[in-house]
């Protein structure tokens, strides 16, 4: 453990590791819900609904983090560099197990917008895309690396010149 997290209790470090997949959730699903409705809409085959849906979870996750990195103060190429590096892993992992959930689900890729197995199979893949992040993002927090970098930023009391030194940028 660095600074960042030494003397941080289990508890606490599962907390923000629980803090990180959710916000981590939070872009993905955005994305992905709007990707499979997309794709969906339009009757586009499978492989193009869930491209449209990855590169869209990954647009919103990032834009999560970024935007209120960019509030701060914090420069873009900075705040693009800890957005990609806290999220990058979360999100990766997340749209591997989403889709893959989706995929093996029989119908699920099939069923239209006003079917239940679209929406049933869509909140039961996300939640399991959480849930198979959150040791990732625990692991990363505990190392002082992932979220434990724009914690450091969203959290600060001081300048977000300040928080950025004190959080760093690693991956």
């Amino acid at each position: 453990m660095n600074d960042a997290t030494h003397g941080v209790s289990q508890p606490l470090l599962n907390r923000l590791a629980f803090s990180a997949t959710t916000h981590c959730l939070t872009g993905c699903a955005i994305g992905e819900v709007l990707g499979m409705v997309i794709g969906t809409a339009l009757s586009w085959g499978s492989v193009a609904t869930i491209a449209l849906a990855v590169v869209l979870a990954f647009a919103f996750g990032y834009a999560l983090t970024l935007l209120p990195l960019l509030r701060a103060g914090i420069a873009f190429a900075t705040a693009l560099g800890l957005a990609f590096a806290s999220d990058t892993v979360s999100i990766t992992i997340m749209e591997i197990v989403d889709n893959a959930i989706m995929v093996v689900i029989p119908g699920a890729m099939e069923a239209g917008l006003t079917e239940p197995l679209f929406w049933g199979s869509l909140i039961l893949s996300l939640a399991l895309a959480g849930v198979a992040a959150f040791p990732a993002n625990r692991w990363l927090i505990a190392r002082g690396r992932g979220h434990a970098r724009v914690h450091h930023v969203h959290h600060s009391k001081g300048s977000a010149e300040t928080a950025c030194r004190r959080g760093g940028h690693r991956a």
